[in-house]
């Protein structure tokens, strides 16, 4: 018999072997989303008050087996917002006595029917500006133009607020939705160059003006822009991200000229999913900004994370973003792995060394987790999607070859990570090893067509030859333009 009894377990966004610890997480999120104090559309009240009761349950392992003695037998139904799939670098593993090294492409896209059927969501945007002394000239007009621009291209349910910041912050233009956009763009007009490099102090103002207006039904993001170093403050700016991502807040880093720390804004962006973006020239500031905020505003789905267990003699090595943006993503649970878009499904690459004593059984479980994604526009936690990924053990190799998708992503991250490994030799000093790792690069390139690309990788395997030292901008071109090149890693399909 039908019946409309709640379930709990559908409520919480979890599957039924939740650990109490999973249900309390679920729980925290949810409630955070859909809490009367911060959200009043109608409905969300009584979501919250789902929510509550389903946790009162769960979280009570008495009522909890109970009510779960009530249940009919779970059915993993089909997430009907997103889909996933695997891809392998091997069809199977070999039973030998060494470790192997195998890689898995997750592919994660929105579900048929469903990118389209939903509104595009509204945005609740902060653009942290660096005003210091050295942005003064070009860069701060072009800053300043943008800044306009964005303002007059906003949509009526958008929120746009905008801090700028030297060795202290300043709200620009306050979080609000504001008809006043004379006043907004008279206000931006005024802003003058001054002081030193202290991001902290800008953050921290962009993540008050965030919350200030923080929505789940927005995608709530702060974009920093910044052309120098930050000193003393970098630990407090990590501390500020992860809060961020606490609450479902992105953080994109945008770095002008080569004076700036890309590791840093890496690793800040990274805390929340996101990653950082080099704007070589002034004049570009304006491309780079207007494409982010069109990208922001095609979000499908701004907050996938996957939770795992570490296994026994199996090692999560690296994880990659190929796209919507590239990036390394940090291998600890649970990952944020980015966001997903309309027009650009969500890659990651995945590498793992499986260890001998993972080799003598039929199969080996390479990862066991849970993923789940914040759909835009869908106040509901959507169902979660387990990822199970395990390969067969066989006694001789097979000779299938690898997916061409797989084999294409491969083909591009040996690229970034040959970058990688020049970077690091000319830290410890031995600039030979890194001009040979360079001009090794600059073949690769080359053999795919990317003149440019190759063409400065050979100038500054010349400069660590001549010079011991990259060029001003040697280390920052290099590193993004093979960053770029893994946005087409994945869109070839099998033959």
């Amino acid at each position: 018999m039908a019946t409309n009894k709640p379930d709990h377990y559908s409520v919480l966004g979890i599957f039924r072997d939740a650990t109490q610890e999973e249900i309390k997480r679920a729980y925290l999120e949810a409630a955070q989303r859909l809490h009367p104090d911060k959200n009043s559309t109608a409905g969300e009240t009584e979501l919250f008050l789902g929510i509550q009761q389903a946790y009162e349950v769960l979280s009570n392992p008495k009522r909890r087996s109970q009510y779960d003695s009530t249940l009919p037998p779970e059915q993993i139904e089909k997430n009907k917002f997103i889909r996933q799939d695997v891809l392998y670098s091997r069809p199977s593993l070999v039973q030998l006595k060494e470790d192997q090294l195998l890689y898995a492409l997750l592919e994660v896209d929105p579900a048929e029917k469903q990118s389209g059927s939903l509104p595009a969501p509204p945005l609740n945007l902060c653009l942290v500006l660096d005003r210091s002394t050295s942005m003064q000239g070009e860069k701060m007009d072009v800053l300043k133009a943008t800044a306009i621009q964005l303002i007059r291209s906003l949509r009526p349910q958008d929120v746009l607020s905008i801090v700028v910041f030297s060795d202290r912050a300043e709200v620009i233009v306050p979080a609000s939705i504001s008809l006043d956009k004379r006043k907004q763009e008279g206000s931006i007009q005024m802003i003058q160059p001054s002081g030193g490099t202290e991001i902290y102090h800008g953050l921290e103002a962009g993540l008050k003006e965030v919350r200030r207006t923080l929505d789940p039904s927005r995608v709530n993001h702060i974009i920093l822009l910044t052309d120098g170093n930050t000193y003393g403050d970098e630990q407090a700016c990590l501390k500020l991200a992860e809060q961020a991502a606490a609450l479902n807040v992105g953080i994109t880093g945008m770095g002008i000229g080569h004076e700036w720390n890309d590791i840093f804004l890496d690793t800040l962006a990274g805390k929340t999913g996101g990653s950082s973006a080099y704007i070589s020239q002034p004049k570009d500031i304006e491309h780079f900004l207007i494409n982010k905020f069109k990208s922001l505003s095609s979000t499908y789905a701004d907050e996938v994370t996957l939770e795992f267990k570490e296994l026994e003699h199996v090692r999560l090595n690296f994880a990659f973003r190929l796209q919507p943006e590239g990036g390394e993503i940090e291998t600890v649970s649970p990952m944020r792995l980015g966001p997903i878009l309309r027009d650009t499904p969500l890659h990651v690459l995945f590498e793992f060394v499986v260890g001998a004593d993972a080799l003598k059984e039929d199969h080996a479980l390479l990862l066991d987790g849970l993923m789940k994604a914040s759909i835009t526009s869908n106040i509901v936690p959507s169902a979660p999607i387990r990822i199970r990924m395990t390969r067969d053990i066989h006694q001789n190799p097979s000779a299938e070859s690898p997916p061409t998708r797989v084999l294409k992503a491969l083909s591009r991250l040996t690229l970034y990570r040959i970058q990688e490994r020049a970077q690091a030799a000319a830290r410890d000093g031995q600039y030979d090893i890194a001009a040979r790792q360079l001009q090794n690069l600059a073949t690769h390139l080359l053999s795919q067509g990317e003149h440019s690309a190759a063409k400065t990788a050979l100038l500054e395997a010349q400069n660590l030859e001549n010079r011991r030292s990259w060029s001003e901008s040697g280390v920052k071109d290099i590193k993004y333009k093979t960053r770029a090149l893994l946005l087409g890693s994945g869109k070839e399909k099998n033959p």
